[in-house]
């Protein structure tokens, strides 16, 4: 297993997917092939796998990845609140290299997808960003994310003195980097050998103006009791979940499902009861978000649908979508068209140039 590959809140993929509107995207265009809902974004207890934001992020880049510093303009949204508890960590810390330092004990509560390297040399701290492990058609936009909000969650924190003092990145420079001096106040150097931040050590050591050594101790906390919920069943739903939806009309069963995660069929039945979870509600969670992705793009018939979700008959799946919404499908397609329409957005086909 990479690194990056662990469950997290659904918060970054709520981020991403306004950065997507913002310039003319639907929601639906976003969270394609995702099996999340717009509706889940607003659910703060809300899991996903990283194969589920891996997905959003490549639907960005299919519909935006011609537009300069995407991955800069993401990383600007994260602040330290959208951190929950370890973001209350951080702004607790007795200073921001300690910040630094909880950031990495409880990493698998970020959304980073590079692995972050911290040593102290001198009067300086480097901070590497580990793109190795990296897909590499997501490389540059996570790069460029995770940067980003290193730099922004560190402004949150201490603002009133610059901390970065050097900037480099892998990639090849763009066009036009002035976006990239602009936001980071320095010149980064493109084309090193490595991704590394380096930052003056001695700012980073002085007090956070919010620190406080109880509500510290509390944060440290709460962040050990939400890594051990992440790691444990949720993290085996979500990841259920994420091989579910990749299938299509090729849906595996519980003894395949149970297969690729390496234990026995009983073994994943006992573990999803634990949480509350059965292997069926989490296969009907998924048909039931693909059909609604799939009747709301409006490209396939509903007997393509009902294919394409391995039912036998398209009366099958009339009847369990009537079960799951009230409504058939037909209902349902005509209603999200009608609301698009009120809202002047088009149904389908490639996005605009609106906010660009």
């Amino acid at each position: 297993m990479v690194e990056w590959d662990f469950t997290r809140s659904v918060t970054s993929m709520r981020l991403m997917t306004e950065l997507g509107v913002e310039y003319g995207l639907s929601a639906h265009a976003c969270l394609a092939e995702t099996g999340v809902k717009e509706q889940d974004l607003a659910d703060p207890a809300m899991l996903v796998s990283a194969g589920q934001e891996l997905r959003l992020i490549r639907n960005l880049l299919k519909h935006l990845g011609k537009l300069p510093g995407l991955g800069l303009q993401a990383g600007q949204r994260y602040h330290f609140t959208a951190f929950g508890a370890l973001g209350f960590a951080m702004v607790s810390s007795p200073n921001a290299r300690s910040a630094l330092d909880v950031t990495l004990r409880y990493f698998q509560l970020t959304f980073a997808f590079t692995r972050f390297h911290v040593e102290d040399q001198g009067a300086q701290t480097h901070i590497t960003l580990d793109e190795s492990s990296l897909p590499e058609d997501v490389r540059a936009f996570i790069v460029e994310r995770d940067a980003a909000a290193l730099v922004t969650i560190q402004r949150d924190l201490f603002s009133s003195r610059p901390v970065l003092q050097g900037l480099r990145f892998t990639r090849r420079a763009p066009v036009d980097a002035q976006a990239y001096a602009s936001f980071y106040g320095v010149e980064p150097v493109f084309g090193a050998s490595s991704n590394v931040a380096t930052m003056d050590r001695s700012v980073l050591m002085e007090p956070l103006s919010q620190g406080n050594a109880l509500a510290f101790k509390a944060a440290q906390a709460q962040c050990s009791d939400l890594l051990e919920r992440h790691r444990s069943g949720a993290g085996l739903a979500a990841k259920v979940k994420s091989l579910l939806t990749r299938q299509g009309a090729g849906m595996p069963g519980m003894d395949e499902v149970a297969d690729a995660l390496c234990m026995t069929p009983r073994t994943l039945r006992r573990r999803l009861l634990e949480e509350g979870a059965t292997f069926l509600r989490l296969r009907e969670e998924v048909r039931r978000a693909t059909a609604e992705e799939l009747l709301s793009g409006g490209a396939l018939s509903v007997e393509n649908i009902a294919d394409h979700l391995g039912y036998a008959e398209p009366t099958c799946f009339i009847n369990a979508f009537r079960r799951w919404t009230g409504e058939t499908p037909l209902v349902y397609r005509m209603a999200v068209h009608h609301r698009r329409d009120a809202a002047g957005v088009p149904h389908g086909g490639p996005p605009g140039n609106a906010g660009i």
